[in-house]
Formats: structure tokens, C-alpha cells, sequence
């Protein structure tokens, strides 16, 4: 199988929205209610919202590609940009989505390592994330990769308060597993 990650642009906004909803439909609906799924469908990805992240310099955006076929996404964020304050020396990675079709092919691997590779480019200290806390599959995959809850935080799907798991790696575990 031959594995490409191309950072998302502004030409890419409809794609984006499509491999978005999808994704995040299929990792969700069975535990949300029809109407907490389409109240947040329509405001996480609707175009103008994507267009804005997509425009925010703190924001990106990537597509994995299992033998040029769209397989999924990467949405990593810094600063300004993160959903929580964690600080300018930290990288948030906001989704990785693989589409249930590829999923057990090392996907979310490949995308993990691309974020994991641009903050030691930036000479971050930090990696974090949110996982759902009813997840269990993130959260084995996010273990693996050596993340460890260090918080919670709250997530709204529609009109429901959810709980999502902080989960953080310092990039100097990353360097000296890497050793």
C-alpha cells in the first residue's frame, strides 16, 4: 500500500468537509442522538467554519492517502489556535480520522508521526489532545503512542456535555524512546 500526506488548502475546503463529516459520523452516531450528530455536523464542518480554520495560520490541516484514495485527516493546532490554553511551546492535535474502511491499516500511526515530526521541527515541548472519555479505541491507540491522561475537559455534541480525556506526551519522552 503506498501512504501520501499532503497538507490541506483552501482548494481543498469541499473535500475537506466531505472526509469530515463522514469520519466523525461513522466514529459517533452510534452513541450521540440524531439530533446532538446534526446540530454539531452542522456547525463543526460547515464550509465557512472549515473555511476559517483552514485560514487560520495556527491551524492545519492533512490528508492521508492509502494508494491515492482519500483515507482520512489530520487537524493539528498551536497557539492561539488550540482549544485549550496550553501554551505557545505545545501542538494540539484536534482529529485524526481514518474512515472505517481503513481502519487496522496503521493510519492513525502515520498521522500521529506527522504531528509528532512537525513539533520536534518547531522544537515544541509538548504534544496533547482530547479523546472522548466513551472512546475506548482512541484511547488504547493514544496509550500506544504513549500519551497519558493528564486532565479532562468538557465537549459539546449539540446540546449534551461531554467529557473528553487530556492526553499529553513531552517531545523529550518522544526524543529518548526514539534513542
Amino acid at each position: 500500500m503506498t501512504i501520501t500526506i499532503e497538507k490541506c488548502t483552501i482548494e481543498d475546503l469541499s473535500l475537506l468537509q466531505e472526509i469530515s463529516i463522514e469520519t466523525f459520523n461513522e466514529t459517533f452516531k452510534d452513541q450521540n442522538s440524531p439530533e446532538n450528530m446534526k446540530a454539531y455536523l452542522d456547525k463543526a464542518f460547515h464550509l465557512n467554519q472549515l473555511e476559517k480554520e483552514l485560514s487560520n495560520i495556527y491551524s492545519e490541516f492533512y490528508f492521508i492517502y492509502a494508494n491515492r484514495e482519500i483515507a482520512g485527516y489530520l487537524k493539528i493546532n498551536t497557539h492561539h489556535a488550540q482549544s485549550e490554553a496550553m501554551g505557545d511551546d505545545c501542538l494540539e492535535i484536534e482529529r485524526i480520522y481514518i474512515k472505517q474502511s481503513f481502519h487496522k491499516q496503521g493510519l492513525g500511526k502515520y498521522l500521529m508521526n506527522k504531528a509528532v515530526e512537525i513539533a520536534l521541527e518547531r522544537n515544541l515541548r509538548k504534544i496533547w489532545l482530547g479523546v472522548w472519555e466513551k472512546n475506548e479505541n482512541a484511547i488504547t491507540f493514544y496509550n500506544k503512542m504513549g500519551f497519558v491522561q493528564t486532565g479532562t475537559h468538557t465537549f459539546y455534541m449539540g446540546d449534551e456535555e461531554q467529557i473528553d480525556l487530556i492526553m499529553t506526551q513531552t517531545l523529550s519522552e518522544i526524543r529518548r524512546r526514539a534513542l
